[in-house]
């Protein structure tokens, strides 16, 4: 038996879980978003979602291949990024410009800074901004819905935006519901916070960034006299804040340091839709946010193997050492 020890760089996680049972529930929560997106957008949003994934579990296993690294699309996650990718896209975009946004998620921002854990940036969302700044006019399009009268986001945003928007208690409702355009898996704000639910329950997520993101998001919009509802409801606010902020590998790992995270997503997503030149701001606030993350991490510092009574302690003891080196150099 070799006496050699082999440690990784911390932190240290030990999950009752596996990388690919997470990726299941996340792939399952989505379903209704999925279901739904189906029905108002007829079958092409569904087309979207299976080129899709095709193109991210496809684009992995031969940039895998090409590396020579070890293939891990049975882990899901390459399934996770493409129905992540789908849900914030427009059922007309061409399956051309999905296919490319799918390639760059996975071989960009995934594959290149070392697979699944190593990223910096969300890769669903780093398809997307690709999409949305190379093609705005097909990823801004006027959705149409088949078998709809549906209320538009983009124009809802735009309107709110020009301090011109009125809405009634139908509006309100037909929001929520998800009777409205906009991007495939974003229109329901009813189901997306069921789905908000099922993670939280099976401890997939953590409620601190999503939180902290929306409820930023709701003090910005009630201090500069804006309509509440429209402004949580609008756009991918809500789908953001449970699919997006709570990615492990793009958001910070202590607890501080989400809702840190939370509330620099939600400031930065208000003050692109005030003042920014794009009605909705959630991609670019949560690719900013990823950014600095890392960094997020170091909020709090612990010595680990200590309790906080110990570590409190250790701290003055320290405190007081430095300030007799101190006294001593004087």
């Amino acid at each position: 038996m070799s006496d050699k020890m082999i440690i990784s760089s911390s932190p240290h996680f030990r999950f009752t879980v596996s990388t690919k049972t997470i990726m299941m529930a996340v792939l399952f929560s989505m379903l209704p978003e999925v279901i739904w997106g189906t029905i108002v957008f007829g079958f092409r949003a569904l087309a979207v979602v299976l080129v899709s994934v095709a193109t991210c579990v496809l684009s992995e296993y031969l940039f895998q291949k090409i590396t020579k690294q070890k293939n891990t699309i049975s882990n899901l996650s390459a399934c996770v990024t493409g129905v992540l990718l789908a849900l914030v896209c427009p059922s007309t975009v061409p399956f051309w410009m999905v296919i490319l946004g799918g390639i760059v998620a996975i071989v960009v921002a995934k594959g290149m800074f070392g697979g699944i854990g190593s990223n910096v940036f969300n890769p669903a969302l780093t398809g997307r901004a690709f999409m949305f700044i190379s093609f705005p006019a097909a990823m801004g399009a006027s959705w149409k819905m088949p078998h709809l009268d549906a209320i538009s986001s983009a124009t809802t945003l735009s309107q709110i935006k020009a301090g011109t928007f009125v809405a009634d208690s139908d509006t309100y409702l037909q929001f929520f519901l998800g009777n409205r355009a906009g991007c495939i898996g974003e229109v329901s704000i009813l189901l997306i916070l069921i789905s908000f639910a099922f993670l939280m329950i099976c401890h997939i997520i953590d409620w601190r960034a999503p939180l902290a993101m929306v409820g930023t998001v709701a003090v910005c919009s009630l201090i500069a006299g804006e309509d509440l509802a429209m402004a949580l409801m609008t756009g991918g606010l809500v789908f953001g804040a449970t699919f997006m902020v709570t990615d492990y590998a793009t958001a910070p790992v202590t607890k501080p340091g989400r809702l840190v995270f939370g509330f620099g997503c939600g400031l930065i997503t208000f003050l692109i839709r005030k003042f920014g030149g794009y009605p909705e701001g959630v991609m670019f606030s949560i690719l900013i946010m990823n950014s600095v993350a890392p960094f997020l991490n170091n909020l709090t510092v612990r010595k680990y193997g200590y309790g906080k009574k110990v570590q409190n302690q250790l701290n003055k003891k320290a405190e007081k050492t430095q300030e007799k080196i101190e006294g001593g150099n004087k």
